[in-house]
C-alpha cells in the first residue's frame, strides 16, 4: 500500500470516528500517522530535485520584508502586483498567464516591501500539482502571505478552504502563534509530560497521548512542558519541528461582478478586505496611500524609527525600519540593523516617542520601540571599553586586520612589479 493510500484510509478512519472523550487518544494517534505521512510524502516527492533552488523561483531577498500573493489563476494577482509595486507583469484573460515569480518592491511609509507575483496554484498543490511545490515553497521564505480570491467565485468554489488546507498541509500555519510549549529530546528517561494549568483538548490521560504520538516518530526520551491549553494537532506540530508560522490576509478582488449583499458577507470575513484592482476599489496607484497596503503594513508588523545624534535634528527622511517577524523591534534590533560595531560598543540609549515613559527616556538594548520613536544611541568611552573584559581580545583582532590587509597589499603590489 502507497503512503497516498495511507493517508486516504486514515483520513476515512477520521471521518468515521465520532468525536469525544473517549475517542480523543484514538484520534491524535491518527493525526499523529497522519502527519508523519505527509511529511515523508514531501520529502519522498522532493527527493529528485537535485537539491538547487528551482530555476525562476530563487528570488534574492531585498527590502524590510517579503509578501507572496497566493491564489489560483486568474484572479488578477499579477494586475494587482503591478498596482503596488509599478512592476511590469503579464497580464492576459487565460489562465496560467504567470509562469515564474516575478518580485517586485512597494514603497510605504518609508520602506520598502518586496512583493513576489507568484504563479497560480490549484487543488493539490501541496503534492506538487502545478508547480505547487516551488510556489509553495516561496512563501515559506515570505514573511507574509496575501491570498489573492475571485469575489464571483469564492461562494460556489470554497477557493479560501482550498488554498488554507493546501498551505496547512506543508507545514504553514496561517494567523497562528506558536504554542507555548517546550520540547526537550533527551536520551534516556523517557517521555515525561507536564503542564502547568489544566488541559481540557487532551482527553482524559495527556501523558499517554503525548507518549503514543513520540512513539509515531521513534522517539523513546523528551521532556514536555505545557504553558496553555493545547490541541492534539498543536502538540504535533511541537513534536514535528518544522512548522512556520504566517501572518495572512485575503484580498477579494472583482467585487463589482458580486451584489452589495454577497460584498458584505466577505467583508465580514476574518483577515479579509473587499477591493476591485480594475475600478480601483480599496486599492491605488504603487505610490498612493491604500486600505490594502495598509493592511499589509499592520500584518508585517514594521516600525519606523527615526535616528539622532548628540546635539542635532533627528533625521526625519530615512527612517530605520524594523521588522516584528525578523530581528525584532527593540533597540538591540536597531543595533543589528544599523552595525553590529554599534551592538559592541552599547552604552545606553535616549528614546523619545509612544513607548518612552517621558522624554526623554534612557534605556537599554531590550527596551521595546514603537513606531516613528527617536532614537539617540550613546556608545561607550575609550575608558569604558578598557574595563571590558573582552578588551585585550578586540585590539588583538584588529592588529591581525589591519597587518593582514596590509601585506596583502604589499603583495599585491610586487605581484604587479614583477610583470
Amino acid at each position: 500500500m502507497g503512503v497516498m493510500e495511507k493517508i486516504k484510509e486514515i483520513e476515512a478512519e477520521m471521518a468515521r470516528t465520532q468525536k469525544n472523550k473517549a475517542t480523543n487518544y484514538h484520534l491524535g494517534t491518527l493525526k499523529a500517522k497522519l502527519a508523519k505521512l505527509r511529511n515523508d510524502l514531501l520529502i519522498e516527492q522532493g527527493g529528485g530535485g537535485g537539491g538547487g533552488p528551482s530555476e525562476g523561483f530563487d528570488v534574492a531577498r531585498l527590502g524590510d520584508a517579503r509578501v507572496a500573493l497566493i491564489g489560483f489563476p486568474s484572479v488578477g494577482k499579477s494586475t494587482l502586483q503591478c498596482k503596488l509595486t509599478g512592476t511590469e507583469s503579464e497580464a492576459a484573460a487565460y489562465e496560467f498567464t504567470t509562469l515564474t515569480c516575478i518580485p517586485g518592491t512597494m514603497h510605504y511609509k518609508g520602506s520598502k516591501v518586496q512583493v513576489l507575483d507568484l504563479p497560480g496554484i490549484i487543488e493539490g498543490a501541496a503534492h506538487g500539482k502545478g508547480r505547487g511545490k516551488e510556489v509553495i515553497a516561496c512563501a515559506r521564505n515570505a514573511d507574509a502571505i496575501l491570498i489573492v480570491l475571485d469575489a464571483g467565485k469564492e461562494g460556489l468554489n470554497r477557493h479560501r478552504e482550498i488554498l488554507e488546507c493546501e498551505l496547512e498541509t506543508v507545514g504553514i500555519r496561517l494567523n497562528e502563534r506558536p504554542p507555548d510549549v517546550t520540547y526537550t529530546k533527551k536520551t534516556t528517561g523517557g517521555v515525561r509530560f507536564a503542564s502547568t494549568l489544566p488541559l481540557t483538548k487532551l482527553g482524559p490521560d495527556p501523558q499517554k497521548l503525548a507518549t503514543q504520538i513520540c512513539r509515531e516518530y521513534r522517539i523513546t526520551s523528551a521532556d514536555l512542558l505545557a504553558r496553555e491549553d493545547i490541541t492534539v494537532d498543536q502538540l504535533v506540530d511541537v513534536i514535528v519541528g518544522n512548522r512556520v508560522y504566517k501572518p495572512c490576509c485575503y484580498f477579494y478582488n472583482k467585487i463589482d461582478t458580486i451584489t452589495v449583499e454577497e460584498v458584505d458577507q466577505l467583508a465580514r470575513m476574518p483577515h479579509s478586505l473587499v477591493g476591485s484592482v480594475a475600478k480601483k476599489f480599496n486599492i491605488g496607484e504603487p505610490l498612493e496611500e491604500d486600505p490594502l497596503k495598509a493592511m499589509i503594513w499592520d500584518y508585517l508588523g514594521l516600525t519606523r524609527i527615526y535616528t539622532k545624534r548628540k546635539g542635532q535634528q533627528p533625521d526625519l527622511n530615512e527612517p530605520v525600519v524594523l521588522s516584528a517577524i525578523r530581528k525584532g523591534t527593540t533597540v538591540r534590533a536597531l543595533c543589528q540593523n544599523i552595525s553590529t560595531q554599534m551592538l559592541r560598543d552599547f552604552n545606553f540609549a535616549m528614546v523619545w516617542g509612544k513607548s518612552a515613559k517621558h522624554s526623554p527616556q534612557r534605556c537599554g538594548v531590550n527596551h521595546p520601540l514603537e513606531d516613528e520613536d527617536v532614537v539617540q544611541i550613546v556608545t561607550k568611552t575609550n575608558a569604558q571599553q578598557r574595563q571590558d573584559k573582552n578588551y585585550q581580545a578586540m585590539v588583538q583582532g584588529f592588529s591581525d586586520k589591519y597587518h593582514k590587509k596590509k601585506f596583502d597589499a604589499k603583495k599585491k603590489k610586487q605581484g604587479k612589479l614583477r610583470r
